[in-house]
């Protein structure tokens, strides 16, 4: 399934940030579990709702979306 397909905003839903579809799992709580936790394994296993694709395209998805003027 695309990004377009997992990922969805609704300015009712979670003040219409980014996230999964069909959870209550944001773009950046997720990204922000795979810094905490280094490994996707974790996250998924406290999160039994997500697959891996999610994972991936909540990444795909930050990674494309990234504020240009962030630095390193």
């Amino acid at each position: 399934m695309p990004v377009i397909d997992r990922i969805t905003s609704d300015p009712h839903i979670l003040d219409g940030q980014p996230h999964i579809r069909g959870t209550q799992l944001t773009v950046r709580s997720i990204i922000d579990a795979l810094i905490k936790y280094r490994n996707c394994e974790r996250l998924l296993a406290e999160h039994p709702e997500l697959d891996p694709e999610d994972v991936r395209a909540a990444a795909e998805f930050a990674a494309n979306h990234a504020d240009s003027r962030l630095a390193c």
